[in-house]
């Protein structure tokens, strides 16, 4: 039965969010509530992370590719998917760091894009939204960009003074971080794969993330149990197969250990235009039928 409750998740690059939310996507849309995937970049400029695609013919036709291996995911999420259509900026590396390349979606004039993401906003009507928090995740330049954008939309899209072009108004009432990196689950996994012997591929993100500070529990304000949508989360990372090593971090740990160390994605509750109490285990929480038909 449709509630008619709506999720929009907005992310950088095709793959993001098979990585960030993904199990709780495929939870909602199983429940019958809409659920779409905005991808603002075409992912052109992704390397091939997975060795088994390291062949020819992949690198010239990457941008094919990746639109194929999006709807794969989209279908094994049963989610909905649009792509916002700008170009990929690429992970600057080298000291002194290069420059972005011309034309590329970091370098795109912000309310040009914020008028692109009201106008989806305004075409879904989602009561929630996805998003990174304020270093993208990780600080690839269109995780940043992305946050930025976000923001700014959360902002306007009800604002009827604003970009007329892109439709009527319409007022989200509740914005997420997804924090789809969370320290302690990693150490579990990895400390379960030492106990049976095996190798981790987990120890070099461990000590990188503990150098870094970059342990997010302390901002969660929302866990979602989903643990029973791990397989299609699986599935979705499965099918970007140009980005997803099948014996990386993602894959290492089989779903039966996932949903026993970790049966929860985790996110923070960065925006909110309703009253909530925390912690929260529904990102939908406090919205009601009523409530989310007369915004």
């Amino acid at each position: 039965m449709v509630s008619g409750k709506r999720l929009l998740a907005i992310h950088a690059h095709p793959d993001d969010e098979s990585s960030k939310g993904a199990a709780t996507m495929a939870k909602y849309a199983a429940e019958g509530h809409r659920v779409k995937v905005l991808t603002c970049t075409d992912g052109q400029r992704g390397d091939i992370l997975n060795p088994a695609m390291n062949r020819p013919g992949v690198r010239e036709n990457m941008m094919e590719l990746r639109r194929q291996e999006m709807a794969a995911a989209a279908e094994a999420l049963g989610v909905e998917h649009e792509w916002l259509g700008y170009v990929d900026s690429g992970l600057p590396e080298g000291d002194p760091m290069p420059p972005l390349p011309e034309g590329c979606f970091a370098l795109e004039e912000t309310d040009v894009v914020v008028r692109d993401i009201v106008r989806v906003i305004r075409e879904f009507r989602p009561h929630v939204i996805l998003t990174y928090d304020e270093n993208g995740g990780y600080p690839h330049p269109d995780h940043l960009k992305v946050h930025e954008v976000s923001m700014v939309a959360w902002d306007k899209a009800g604002d009827a003074d604003y970009a007329e072009e892109a439709g009527e108004p319409w007022t989200p009432v509740k914005l997420y971080y997804s924090h789809g990196f969370i320290l302690q689950r990693m150490k579990r996994l990895h400390e379960l794969l030492l106990e049976r012997g095996q190798k981790s591929p987990y120890e070099m993100m461990i000590h990188r993330w503990e150098e870094n500070q970059a342990d997010v529990m302390s901002r969660v304000t929302t866990q979602i149990e989903c643990a029973d949508y791990f397989e299609q989360r699986a599935a979705a990372l499965t099918a970007h197969a140009t980005q997803i090593d099948p014996a990386g971090a993602f894959l290492a740990s089989p779903v039966e250990d996932q949903r026993r160390v970790w049966p929860t994605e985790e996110f923070e509750l960065a925006r909110t235009r309703l009253s909530t109490h925390l912690p929260e285990d529904d990102l939908f929480a406090g919205i009601t039928t009523e409530k989310e038909e007369t915004q």
